[in-house]
């Protein structure tokens, strides 16, 4: 019990289908990838863009 095997996946995959229709599914995933890299930068840290601030708010040196 507790595994995922082929029979489950198609019927969560019908289910998918039928509830967002097919058309909607490749968005969903799309921002669903989005969503995780711009949580993975997040966790990395600061991106570049403008100054860094520290902990406290002030501008931390580069």
């Amino acid at each position: 019990m507790g595994r995922i095997g082929l029979p489950e996946l198609l019927v969560l995959l019908l289910i998918l289908v039928v509830l967002f229709g097919a058309s909607k599914i490749p968005q969903l995933g799309r921002g669903l990838g989005e969503g995780i890299r711009n949580f993975k930068k997040g966790l990395r840290g600061h991106d570049g863009d403008g100054p860094a601030e520290g902990p406290n708010g002030t501008q931390e040196p580069r």
